[in-house]
């Protein structure tokens, strides 16, 4: 398989070195991407980056995932219109953990192959470096022009905020990363995101510089929305990979609702179905895009990749519950089917607090449905809350024991695909 090509086709190059594909046809090829561990889970923006060493792996190479536990405590400028917020040691420690735990999930990392993957930190060896040395040994051989001449930087010297020599370092802090695995590791290509070129391409300049190496790169593009809206990001933000902070409904959700024109460029980049399948499916989805069959084979797809089977099954039967009969009376819902429902958002209210009822403003406000009564008002009026399948756009409308279904539930609906079980207890 030729990586290059593959990942062409696919949407998933934007930048390539000179020479780059030449080197991977050339021989077993040690690459790595870059991790930063500013929470314990990656979301859906590093599953481009996981999936990229993948293919990589697929193609016969080593893939090197880095996490960042010594560039993560100074903060990437890319990207970012101001300084970040420095981690303490504690979080940064607990965030590496838990990113390593979900790249295990993803890579192959059986010692008997030749090209089985590793985790490595990039703290285990700046940790050893000192400030006087890493200054002598690797900052005299980059100029401050070269560094001030990348976009990320250039753009934060000219905003209002500035940028700190704290941030202005990391540049030459992910240059070195890729010296060190390239002295030490054999690695001469590193991935990324289009971000991320002119951090990379400093590396490669690095390694000819100090060691009079060759070293290669390439980017993919950063995925966008059609609509202009942030990727990965939905009303209630991210889309974690971990199951406890977006769960496997929650997931299978966002693939579901992707436009035709975001769900047949994501086909190609987060699933590794073939090209002749993707082309037959997008005809067939062309045919007839009411029926949505790209969306339900993204969705499908890149939940079993990530959730497993299981929480597939699990995310597909909430599904079904909540909107293949949503029409239906919500009363048509078993007590066994109204407990079975995986991944919404579950709440708890008294029973005896829906005795003498409570006005839907102050139950919507109050169960933190919505942030606030002046939003929980505003969307009432605007027809975007249903409890139990009815619409409500009464201020005045009393929730009480009425409304529980089975003497114990209620099904609250904010906007179009936002879900809330209320339990009485």
């Amino acid at each position: 398989m030729n990586l290059i090509k593959e990942l062409e086709w696919r949407g998933m190059i934007q930048n390539i070195m000179p020479g780059t594909e030449a080197q991977l046809e050339k021989e077993m090829t040690t690459a790595y991407i870059g991790f930063d561990p500013t929470a314990d889970s990656l979301h859906i923006g590093s599953l481009v980056q996981i999936i990229l060493l993948i293919h990589l792996q697929k193609a016969g190479h080593k893939p090197i995932a880095l996490v960042g536990g010594a560039t993560g405590m100074i903060g990437d400028p890319s990207m970012k219109n101001e300084e970040r917020v420095l981690l303490d040691e504690k979080q940064l420690n607990m965030n590496l953990e838990g990113i390593k735990r979900q790249l295990e999930k993803f890579l192959d990392f059986d010692d008997n192959k030749k090209n089985a993957a590793e985790i490595l930190n990039n703290y285990d060896w700046f940790k050893q470096i000192s400030f006087i040395q890493f200054l002598r040994e690797t900052g005299k051989h980059i100029t401050i022009n070269y560094m001030m001449a990348k976009d990320s930087v250039k753009k934060r010297i000219e905003s209002e905020t500035g940028i700190s020599y704290t941030e202005f370092a990391y540049q030459l802090m992910q240059g070195y990363d890729f010296f060190w695995l390239y002295e030490h590791k054999n690695c001469k290509v590193q991935m990324g995101g289009s971000d991320q070129w002119g951090n990379i391409v400093t590396g490669t300049e690095l390694i000819r510089r100090k060691s009079g190496g060759e070293a290669f790169a390439f980017t993919c593009p950063l995925i966008t929305k059609a609509d202009g809206g942030k990727f990965g990001k939905t009303e209630s933000g991210n889309v974690w990979l971990d199951a406890e902070k977006t769960t496997p409904y929650q997931f299978y959700q966002f693939w579901l609702n992707a436009s035709d024109e975001d769900a047949k460029k994501w086909l190609k980049i987060f699933t590794f179905l073939e090209k002749e399948i993707i082309d037959q499916l997008i005809l067939e989805h062309d045919a007839d895009p009411s029926l949505r069959i790209v969306q339900h084979k993204l969705a499908k797809e890149v939940t079993l990749f990530v959730h497993g089977p299981e929480s597939l099954q699990a995310a597909e039967d909430t599904t079904k519950k909540l909107f293949a009969a949503k029409n239906a009376p919500a009363e048509t819902l078993s007590l066994e089917d109204l407990e079975n429902i995986e991944g919404i958002v579950k709440l708890k209210i008294e029973k005896n607090s829906l005795l003498s009822g409570i006005d839907i403003v102050s139950f919507l406000s109050s169960l933190q449905i919505l942030p606030s009564k002046s939003e929980a008002k505003k969307l009432l009026q605007n027809g975007g809350v249903s409890i139990n399948r009815k619409k409500i756009t009464d201020l005045q409308a009393v929730i009480n024991n009425h409304f529980l279904l089975h003497e114990k539930y209620i099904l609250v609906q904010k906007g179009k695909k936002n879900y809330f079980l209320v339990e009485a207890y």
